[in-house]
C-alpha cells in the first residue's frame, strides 16, 4: 500500500502548462501553418490558488493605467486548458496571459534550482514574488526589489495591434533572472566596474536565450527559418523541405542559423519592442569583435551584449560540432529530430554552466574574465574530460574573440586555481560549517593568515549555501559555497596615502 502511494505521488511531482515559446509575432511561417510557436513547459507541481498563486509566485493582474483589476486566473490540477487553444484566444485572454507569466517565471526558477541543487531566494523580501502581467500601458518591463515584483507593460505596435510584454518569453525570463540573480548576489547591482554594471543585463539575456533554445520547438522553428531564408527554388519547395523528417546539411551552417529570426527578432517584430529588449537579444550573435572597444560599449546594455555575443557564438560552435558527427541518411540530408535534440541539449548544458558559475564568482567587483573562469571551473568539476564536445574549448575561443580572457592568476586551462594552503579545521564543527554563518566566520578567522585575508576592514559572511551537482556519469558532487566580503571606510586622502588612485573630482 505504501509503495503504491509513493508511486502515485511521484507521478504528480511535475505538471505541464502551455506557454508561448518565443513571441506571438514569431510564427511557423516556413512550415505553412502560420501559427504561434507554443511549447509545453514542465513545472514543479503545486497546489495553486487563483491568480495563479503558488508558493513562490503570486500573479496579481492589476492595470494601473486603467485602474482595472482582472479576475484571477484559475489553473485546474493537472489540466492544461490552453493545450489546443487558438492563437486568437492566446493573444486576447488575460487568464492565459496570467498562466504564461506564472509558468515561465516558475520554469526559470526551477531551472536555477536544478542547476544549483538547492532552493533559491528572490532578491526581495518574502517567499513569493508578485508578478503583474498587465501593469501599465507602456513599452516597458522591469523587476523591482522594493515592490517585490515583476511588472510587464503593454502598448500599441506600429500596426495598431496591442503588444503584451507578458507574452514575450525572453522578456519574462529576463526579468525573472534579475530577481533570482539579485537573490544569489545582492551586490551585483552596485556598478563597481563597467563589467559588473553590465553583468545583470548580459546574464539575464543569456539565461533568457538559452532557456528558449533548450525548447525543441524553438530549435525546429530556427531550422525552418534557415530554410525559408534560402531563396533558391520555389516557395513550395521550401515548405516541403520544412515539413520533412530530414534536413539538408547545407542549412546546418552558422551563416544560415545566425540570420534566422530567432537570433534577430527586430526584423520579425518590427522595432516595437526595442525599448523593452534593448539590442542584446537581436543580432548579438553577429556582433563584430572589432567593434566592442568603442566608447558606446561602456554603457551597461551595450556592454552586456558582448557577453551575450560570446555565449551565443559558443552555442553555435558546439551545436554545429555535435551535428557534424551525425551521418547523412540520403542525398546529403540528416535526421532532423537528431539535429533538433542536439541543439536543445547544447543549450541546456550551457545554461547549466552559466547558472552554476554564479557560485564560483566573487561577490563584488565582478569582471567578465571572472565569469569565464567560473564557468570553466564549474564544468571541469563535473566533466573533467572536455574532448568529446569541446564546451570549454568553444567558450575559451569565442570569449577570446571578444577580448575576454580567463581571470588573472587562473590556471593554464582558464579555471580557478585550487587553494593549496594548509587550513585548520580542528577548531570548527564540520556539520555547522556547512550551513551556519557564525561557524563559517570562525573558520575564516582561524585561517585568515593562510587565506591571505587583510587585517584591516570589517569581515562579513554574506551566505553559506549547499550546492549539489550531478555529473553526466551520474556521480554527485556536494559542495558548500560561502561568500564573504571585507569592508573598509576611508577618506580620499587616506586612499591616496595607500597608493590607490582617486578620481580628480573627489
Amino acid at each position: 500500500m505504501n509503495q503504491v502511494a509513493s508511486a502515485n505521488d511521484a507521478q504528480h511531482t511535475t505538471r505541464r502548462l502551455t506557454i508561448i515559446a518565443q513571441d506571438p509575432a514569431f510564427r511557423k511561417k516556413s512550415a505553412g501553418s502560420g501559427g504561434i510557436v507554443t511549447a509545453s513547459a514542465e513545472l514543479p507541481a503545486e497546489e495553486l490558488l487563483p491568480g495563479p498563486t503558488g508558493y513562490r509566485v503570486k500573479v496579481i493582474d492589476y492595470d494601473v493605467s486603467t485602474d482595472t483589476l482582472y479576475a484571477p486566473a484559475e489553473v485546474a490540477p493537472q489540466v492544461d486548458a490552453y493545450e489546443l487553444a487558438s492563437d486568437h484566444l492566446l493573444l486576447t485572454d488575460p487568464r492565459f496571459h496570467a498562466q504564461n507569466v506564472y509558468a515561465i517565471v516558475m520554469r526559470t526558477l526551477a531551472r536555477f534550482e536544478k542547476a544549483l541543487g538547492r532552493r533559491v531566494d528572490w532578491g526581495c523580501d518574502g517567499h513569493q514574488l508578485h508578478v503583474v502581467p498587465h501593469a501599465f500601458a507602456e513599452p516597458n518591463a522591469f523587476y523591482s526589489r522594493a515592490d517585490r515584483a515583476l511588472f510587464f507593460g503593454y502598448f500599441r505596435g506600429s500596426d495598431g495591434d496591442l503588444i503584451y510584454t507578458c507574452l514575450s518569453h525572453d522578456v519574462i525570463a529576463h526579468e525573472a533572472t534579475h530577481a533570482i540573480l539579485d537573490g544569489l548576489r545582492g551586490r551585483f547591482f552596485e556598478p563597481s566596474s563597467p563589467d559588473q554594471a553590465a553583468f545583470h543585463e548580459g546574464f539575464a539575456d543569456i539565461v533568457s536565450m538559452l532557456s528558449i533554445f533548450s525548447l525543441p520547438a524553438i530549435i525546429s522553428a530556427m531550422l525552418d527559418d534557415a530554410i525559408k531564408l534560402d531563396r533558391v527554388g520555389s516557395r513550395a519547395r521550401a515548405r516541403s523541405e520544412a515539413l520533412t523528417t530530414l534536413i539538408d546539411a547545407k542549412y546546418l551552417d552558422a551563416k544560415w542559423l545566425k540570420k534566422s529570426a530567432i537570433f534577430g527578432l527586430a526584423e520579425e517584430m518590427g522595432r516595437d519592442l526595442s525599448s523593452v529588449r534593448g539590442s542584446a537579444l537581436r543580432r548579438s550573435v553577429e556582433l563584430d569583435p572589432k567593434e566592442v572597444d568603442g566608447p558606446e560599449f561602456l554603457e551597461e546594455h551595450r556592454r552586456g551584449e558582448i557577453l551575450v555575443a560570446a555565449m551565443l557564438n559558443a552555442f553555435l560552435d558546439i551545436w554545429l560540432n555535435r551535428i557534424s558527427r551525425v551521418g547523412v541518411i540520403t542525398d546529403g540530408k540528416k535526421d532532423r529530430s537528431v539535429v533538433v535534440e542536439a541543439g536543445a541539449r547544447v543549450a541546456d548544458h550551457l545554461l547549466t554552466m552559466a547558472i552554476r558559475a554564479i557560485d564560483y564568482c566573487p561577490p563584488v567587483d565582478l569582471s567578465f574574465s571572472d565569469y569565464l573562469s567560473a564557468m570553466l571551473t564549474v564544468d571541469k568539476e563535473v566533466v573533467p574530460d572536455d574532448d568529446l564536445y569541446g564546451y570549454r574549448a568553444a567558450l575559451l575561443r569565442q570569449f577570446g574573440r571578444y577580448g575576454i580572457k580567463p581571470s588573472f592568476g587562473a590556471a593554464r586551462d582558464g579555471t580557478w586555481r585550487r587553494c593549496t594552503a594548509n587550513l585548520t579545521y580542528s577548531r570548527t564543527h564540520f556539520a555547522s560549517l556547512l550551513s551556519d554563518k557564525q561557524e563559517m566566520f570562525r573558520f575564516l578567522w582561524e585561517n585568515r593568515e593562510a587565506l591571505e585575508i587583510e587585517r584591516m576592514g570589517y569581515i562579513e559572511i554574506e551566505s553559506v549555501r549547499p550546492a549539489l551537482r550531478v555529473a553526466p556519469d551520474g556521480f554527485i558532487l556536494r559542495e558548500t559555497v560561502s561568500e564573504y566580503v571585507q569592508m573598509l571606510t576611508l577618506s580620499a586622502d587616506e586612499l591616496r596615502e595607500m597608493g590607490i588612485e582617486v578620481p580628480d573630482w573627489i
